[in-house]
């Protein structure tokens, strides 16, 4: 059984007085089901919506510079269906990553009555976030741009405006896989494009003037390689994730908290819903959607009631210290 560092239980006990439960409101009442996730950062919905431009932008170089003005008939609607297509799959994944509910523990639920209603035995113990005052499961870590605590927080990503988590990683897999997939379309078509004009005259290779014709092609080419780069990272770290089911935070973390790699072919079906099929590239087939939480998800086990003890010694332990072991944000850099 694993090991927790003392460290750990500065905010950790089987008594709910030492939660300091009355400082906690009572949780709201959730919504109407498919009430929509949306987080009200500046930050990230610029990036949204930097994100959609930039896509935009090179359906309109592909389409009015290079498939439009072509004379090859079957190659502009071969490349336009091509690229339309997923151009479309990428902006929908993107939408269903930033819209859906990552996987946020209930906020304010580490009241008295709900702590002593779990009945912790000895050797048991329950952590409570003392930024949302939630009690967090395991795997759960809280945010503090969505301002929640999310299950199996991988990380912030500003760029899809919201965190990646159990609910909502197929998607963000999903858009970086389809976002990577046009950059090199795109890059593609821009190298034949360019061999073409440099074949004919430039004047008919483009409805554009041929300085024009030329800063587009540059512009659209350094951002199919500068996202076609980053995407492709980012698809690799996340497919990497799943198979080893660890997420980022707990590689970061893995020094001080070791834990033993469960992943397997199981975890992958349950992150991409089922078993191998097309509704695994579909932006609109939903994950595995875990059971609501019972009692016991709640509850962790500590090797022995000297564990819980130590909690006495690290009560004066600095509020600096808390924070950084129960609030973790990574952002996409």
């Amino acid at each position: 059984m694993m090991l927790i560092p003392t460290h750990h239980f500065r905010d950790i006990e089987r008594k709910p007085e030492y939660l300091q439960p009355e400082k906690c409101v009572p949780p709201p009442h959730p919504g109407p089901v498919g009430t929509m996730w949306f987080i009200r950062d500046g930050c990230g919905i610029a990036c949204a919506i930097v994100t959609w431009f930039l896509v935009l932008y090179a359906e309109f170089v592909v389409l009015f510079v290079m498939l439009i003005p072509s004379r090859d008939y079957v190659y502009s609607i071969i490349n336009g269906i091509v690229f339309n297509l997923l151009a479309f799959l990428a902006l929908a994944s993107h939408c269903r990553a930033m819209l859906t509910d990552p996987g946020a523990v209930p906020k304010g639920n580490a009241t008295k009555e709900f702590i002593e209603s779990l009945q912790l035995k000895p050797g048991q113990v329950v952590y409570k976030c003392p930024k949302c005052c939630s009690i967090k499961p395991d795997r759960a870590h809280h945010c503090s741009v969505c301002k929640r605590c999310i299950r199996k927080m991988d990380h912030h990503c500003p760029w899809v405006n919201n965190c990646v988590g159990e609910n909502n990683q197929k998607y963000f897999v999903l858009f970086t896989m389809y976002i990577a997939l046009i950059s090199l379309h795109a890059l593609i078509m821009v190298g034949f494009h360019f061999l073409h004009c440099f074949e004919e005259d430039w004047t008919k290779c483009s409805s554009f003037s041929p300085p024009a014709t030329v800063i587009l092609l540059i512009l659209l080419c350094f951002e199919g390689l500068l996202f076609l780069i980053f995407t492709s990272v980012m698809f690799g770290t996340q497919v990497h994730s799943i198979c080893t089911d660890e997420t980022g935070i707990e590689r970061l973390k893995r020094k001080h908290q070791p834990r033993q790699h469960t992943g397997s072919w199981k975890t992958v079906k349950e992150t991409f819903g089922g078993n191998f099929s097309l509704n695994w590239f579909n932006p609109f087939s939903r994950p595995w959607q875990p059971e609501p939480p019972n009692d016991g998800d709640w509850v962790r086990q500590v090797a022995s009631l000297s564990d819980v003890n130590n909690t006495e010694t690290t009560e004066e332990q600095s509020e600096e210290t808390k924070d950084e072991e129960d609030s973790v944000q990574v952002v996409d850099e």
